[in-house]
């Protein structure tokens, strides 16, 4: 790099380099004592170094490099806890066949496991729906595209998206995909040219269910709505994909506030001092901060990361998964009025409904549980107790 950037760039730029080209097999960051100074990438046979050059400068320079530095704020931290870690925790859940890797990013659960997030997710459904009176729905896989739009994510989160699509229902096209089939001995790109239907996707999270689901309604100034679900969610994480912790396809259980600005801000900041208790009781270290959704390949990202964290929007609770690293197992989510004017949902006459959200990655929390607590079932029994009422681990 011409001119080095600061060292506190890193995680930022770090989770961008792989969804730059698929070219790029390996990369490590050049660093000096306060800056990063360059990237040094390893690529497939055939790519030309100077186009991914230009597209790792053009990145840096229009998104990295532009964003203010904020300090990180924390807002709590649990008790610390004498833990070991295992380096090759996802190594004996193979070995025990608690998981069974599936593909990319895909992973079988055993019972075990099943047990584990079930248990862990009915204690935070059970804690909305008894603290806040909460609603829950079940919503469909697919979610259409039109309502994707209106979430904004096409704009903010193009490396995420994933697609749904089928061949055009003509005759005429399932006879020549047939004959490009059996011609090409197996599927391949050239069926994408058979298909016109792009009506849906895959959700990349739980909430624009909700917000969909309410579209075009009107509701009482005094009222407000707690509303939970779980479901699959999917985001497309190139070669980011590692164990448990980020997978293509993952469980969310979602609760998402809708009402007044300050019936929205009060339910998020009691909701978050409900899973803090929670998280202590299972005894789980970690910490909660203020953060900033990964937006990418946009002009305004370093803007929008900047307003994101300077008005608090987004918190991340983290827990650790080795002495030295934590992952988001969770965020806590203002939108003020955005997704009440999209999908035009108001209070009122005439004031838009303010929304917020509460996102927990249940796949993550097991790990984190795990990686904490060990691979003992009855210690796992002997924990979930403390947090949860007997029925639900009964269950």
């Amino acid at each position: 790099m011409d001119e080095p950037i600061s060292i506190k760039h890193a995680e930022e730029l770090e989770k961008r380099i792989y969804f730059i080209s698929a070219n790029i097999n390996q990369f490590k960051l050049v660093k000096g004592e306060s800056t990063i100074n360059g990237v040094e990438v390893s690529l497939l046979p055939g790519t030309d170094p100077i186009e991914i050059k230009t597209k790792l400068i053009t990145v840096i320079d229009n998104e990295i490099a532009l964003q203010k530095v904020l300090p990180p704020r924390v807002i709590w931290k649990s008790d610390k806890h004498d833990t070991t870690y295992q380096d090759d925790l996802f190594d004996k859940l193979l070995e025990k066949e608690m998981v069974y890797e599936m593909g990319e990013g895909q992973v079988c659960f055993g019972e075990k496991l099943i047990f584990l997030m079930d248990t862990l997710d009915r204690m935070i459904k059970e804690m909305t729906i008894s603290n806040f009176g909460a609603i829950e729905y079940r919503y469909p896989t697919l979610i259409s595209t039109k309502a994707l739009e209106k979430c904004g994510y096409f704009k903010s989160f193009p490396h995420f998206l994933m697609f749904v699509t089928r061949l055009h229902n003509d005759i005429d096209t399932y006879r020549d995909f047939l004959e490009d089939y059996t011609s090409h001995n197996g599927v391949g790109s050239y069926l994408l040219s058979s298909c016109q239907n792009v009506d849906y996707c895959l959700p990349p999270t739980m909430c624009y269910h909700t917000y969909h689901q309410f579209q075009n309604t009107q509701h009482a100034e005094s009222q407000n709505r707690v509303i939970t679900s779980i479901g699959k969610s999917f985001r497309y994480e190139s070669k980011y994909h590692r164990t448990l912790e980020r997978l293509w396809d993952f469980s969310i259980r979602e609760i998402v506030f809708m009402g007044s600005k300050d019936f929205v801000l009060d339910s998020r900041q009691k909701f978050m001092e409900a899973s803090f208790a929670l998280f202590q009781k299972l005894g789980l270290e970690g910490h909660c901060e203020v953060a900033s959704d990964p937006f990418f390949c946009s002009e305004d990202t370093a803007a929008k990361i900047f307003n994101q964290r300077m008005q608090e929007l987004k918190y991340e609770l983290r827990l650790k998964v080795a002495d030295d690293r934590t992952i988001a197992a969770a965020s806590f989510n203002f939108h003020d009025h955005f997704f009440g004017e999209q999908f035009n949902i108001k209070r009122g006459e005439s004031e838009w409904m303010s929304t917020g959200c509460v996102g927990f990655g249940i796949e993550r929390l097991a790990y984190a549980f795990i990686s904490q607590h060990g691979m003992d079932e009855e210690k796992w029994t002997r924990i979930l107790s403390n947090g949860c009422p007997e029925a639900i681990l009964a269950d």
